[in-house]
């Protein structure tokens, strides 16, 4: 297992990953950033390789994404701690969508379901120590550099 976090979630319009980069980089802290300016099917072995291995996995689900494809991947991160309990997934899903994206009433309305259904069986793993959902990004920012110098 890498003593890596990896930077999952939203992306599109979000920027959410900026402050954890340069917090990261001020602690020396080791990350993964999967986001690129221009993504290529190369990168997801990649992808899935640190998913797989980073010791801390974060997925905030932000509001200036549908981020239909990262909620899918929450349930293959999940899969993956069940494997390796020593792992920790910390997850926040923002309940809304920015109003820009609210203009599309068919994404906008499967985001929101996805969301909360996402939601509801993740409430149902809280058993799962390594499994942490959290009300912000700042509370994730600092648990995970709490379970990172752990």
């Amino acid at each position: 297992m890498n003593k890596c976090i990896g930077l999952f979630g939203s992306c599109g319009a979000s920027r959410w990953r900026e402050p954890f980069v340069k917090v990261y980089k001020e602690k020396n802290v080791s990350f993964y950033n999967p986001y690129k300016e221009e993504w290529k099917p190369e990168y997801v072995t990649e992808e899935a390789e640190h998913l797989a291995s980073d010791a801390i996995i974060l997925f905030p689900i932000t509001r200036e994404s549908y981020a239909l494809g990262s909620l899918a991947e929450i349930g293959f991160a999940l899969l993956n701690l069940q494997k390796n309990p020593q792992k920790h997934l910390i997850i926040f899903i923002d309940d809304k969508l920015s109003d820009a994206l609210l203009e599309n009433e068919t994404l906008a309305g499967e985001s929101l379901r996805t969301r909360a259904l996402v939601k509801a069986h993740l409430k149902q793993q809280m058993y799962l120590e390594c499994l942490h959902l959290v009300d912000s990004l700042e509370d994730m920012l600092s648990l995970s550099l709490k379970l990172y110098n752990t």
